[in-house]
């Protein structure tokens, strides 16, 4: 089991970078979370299998179509069993 917090940064908001984030978790099989932050960039958290949550970070580095991410920070972080399933967080 992997967890990881990351930032996204570059245009990432208006262009439904956390519904994409939320369809491509489901799609993975991946819990967590994803929101805005005010400072225009998207943050989340991501937790599954390795192989899961690397497809996840391969997506966030890409973004939906018409986002261009400039840079995805990474931080590893201990597994949390509280978090069962995957929310956009508004």
């Amino acid at each position: 089991m992997r967890r990881v917090h990351v930032i996204a940064s570059g245009r990432v908001q208006g262009v439904f970078f956390r519904a994409s984030t939320r369809d491509e978790a489901v799609r993975q099989g991946v819990t967590g979370w994803v929101r805005n932050t005010a400072q225009g960039t998207v943050e989340g958290e991501f937790q599954g299998s390795t192989d899961a949550v690397e497809a996840m970070l391969d997506f966030c580095r890409r973004g939906p179509g018409h986002a261009t991410v400039s840079d995805l920070r990474v931080t590893e972080l201990d597994p949390d069993p509280a978090l069962t399933t995957f929310r956009v967080v508004h």
